[in-house]
């Protein structure tokens, strides 16, 4: 399929689109119009409405088109750390085959040379959207953890995801650049927010580079599908009139790994560190439930609390990196010192790096 930008997307390629993926089976669109959308940070999204002559009742009236961001910055980030690959990918060849609910993807097309790509999704709204500064209640974090497990669960200890190329092998070979950068992003990170961290964060935060390599070198936790950013504003909740409880985007982070990397980069970041130390432990019990409910077995407490208190440096991570790899704004600024800020009281909370150093 020819790929198209949001500025060049045409009543014609729509129809080709929607009729490849089964969606349009007669009829054609013969109007479009598009207003951005979402809050995404390292690629553009925009809402499509449409219009169709002789098309079935069925045919969407909106869907949502993602593309490269016009950020120059955030697209690098996106190009460098095989993000666009990931996303198209994920959809192309992982979302049928594990449990957690994504929006229907009628088109995933990329160009490996450039990176320029088109995802056509189809619209969850009205769902509520998730609002990472705003938190969200304990109710809607169980939910979180429940669609955690369903992601995970069905490729629990998987062999194949090793020979999945974009996910596992080539994601790897990115972390010498990673270990390569992030002295001199934990420098500008600090420079940016140093005064507004307490000095203890500082210092664990000084402590990444080293700590990061020991957890690569771990092998002793299950692997699984692992979407690596999930957090609420990559979440919509009561999706589709409520049938849904939620649904999940934004999977250009997806790789194989921990999936208790997941549960305790949510909940740093989800809810305030008062509620989660008073709830993590019913919440991360019942994600183990759900797993064990899911058909995953020989994974007991023990181990997947232990996987819990371990994990929680993807969350500093991902705070200290993301806030310099994309387009500055006062809510990225504000979102990515919250998030550095919670995973931080979690790790120390935890211990969390003395299971690395």
């Amino acid at each position: 399929m020819e790929l198209r930008t949001a500025d060049t997307i045409d009543p014609e390629w729509l129809t080709s689109a929607l009729r490849s993926a089964g969606a349009l089976p007669t009829g054609r669109v013969c109007d479009i119009s598009s207003a951005p959308v979402g809050n995404g940070l390292v690629a553009d999204s925009f809402r499509f409405t449409l219009g169709y002559a002789d098309a079935p009742p069925t045919a969407p009236a909106t869907i949502v088109g993602k593309f490269p961001s016009h950020d120059p910055t955030s697209r690098k980030t996106g190009s460098d750390h095989l993000l666009y690959v990931r996303e198209v990918s994920f959809y192309r060849e992982l979302a049928a085959t594990v449990a957690i609910h994504t929006p229907r993807a009628y088109a995933a097309v990329i160009d490996p040379a450039t990176d320029d790509f088109v995802l056509l999704l189809a619209d969850l709204a009205p769902a509520r959207q998730g609002d990472q500064l705003a938190g969200c209640s304990l109710a809607d974090a169980q939910i979180a953890m429940g669609e955690a497990a369903a992601l995970h669960a069905p490729r629990w200890g998987d062999p194949a995801l090793e020979r999945l190329d974009w996910l596992a092998i080539r994601p790897a070979a990115l972390a010498g650049m990673v270990d390569a950068m992030l002295p001199t992003i934990i420098a500008m990170f600090l420079e940016r927010f140093g005064t507004m961290l307490a000095p203890e964060h500082a210092a664990m935060i000084d402590r990444l580079p080293a700590a990061l390599i020991a957890m690569r070198g771990t092998r002793n936790a299950p692997v699984t599908v692992m979407h690596a950013d999930f957090r609420l504003d990559n979440m919509m909740f009561d999706v589709g009139g409520c049938t849904r409880p939620m649904a999940t985007l934004d999977w250009q982070t997806v790789t194989a790994g921990p999936g208790l990397t997941d549960v305790a980069y949510f909940l740093a970041a989800g809810i305030s560190t008062a509620e989660r130390r008073a709830h993590e432990v019913e919440l991360v019990r019942f994600y183990h439930t759900e797993l064990i409910r899911r058909g995953v077995r020989n994974y007991g407490w023990d181990n997947c609390w232990r996987d819990y208190r371990r994990f929680t440096l993807h969350g500093i991570v991902m705070g200290v990196f993301s806030a310099l790899s994309v387009e500055r704004t006062p809510r990225a600024d504000a979102l990515f010192l919250r998030m550095t800020e919670g995973a931080c009281e979690q790790a120390a909370d935890h211990a969390s790096f003395e299971f690395w150093l």
